[in-house]
């Protein structure tokens, strides 16, 4: 007796695999942003984070502004489509435009000032972002065909 593997799996499954894969990598090259402003200040994202983290529970008035609140609910929300089962498009799409305003706005920042190490840190993200949205849209022109 012969069973096809391909009968006893959805079709889906592959799909939901990669924009598991893809939100994930979104996530990763959320923090590889890098800010630098005047003198010798500069931080990569991942430490940003970190400190803005720590500051959350100990100083919280101190973080409350949207270029911080935004893009971290963008990556909790991103780790939330982790463990679904097929993560939401939904959320997908409302988690790109958090983070997407700040990476949008340092890769504005770059341009304008010719920083090549800002400009930079943004293409990871934009790519893994703009690659999400073409896997989110094969994958609805997919459900449509269907019908």
């Amino acid at each position: 007796m012969q069973i096809n593997v391909s009968e006893n799996t959805s079709p889906n499954v592959s799909g939901n695999m990669k924009s598991k894969l893809l939100n994930f990598l979104l996530i990763v090259t959320s923090l590889l942003g890098y800010l630098e402003w005047g003198g010798d200040n500069h931080i990569f994202l991942f430490k940003a984070e970190a400190e803005i983290l720590s500051k959350l529970f100990t100083d919280p008035l101190s973080v409350l502004h949207p270029f911080t609140l935004l893009p971290l609910a963008g990556q909790i929300i991103l780790l939330i489509t982790l463990f679904q089962k097929k993560p939401g498009i939904y959320f997908t799409y409302l988690s790109i435009a958090g983070l997407g305003l700040l990476f949008v706005f340092m890769f504005a920042i770059g341009l304008i000032t010719t920083n090549f190490k800002i400009l930079l840190s943004t293409f990871p993200f934009i790519f893994v972002a703009v690659l999400m949205i073409r896997h989110q849209r094969k994958l609805k022109q997919g459900e449509t065909n269907k019908m």
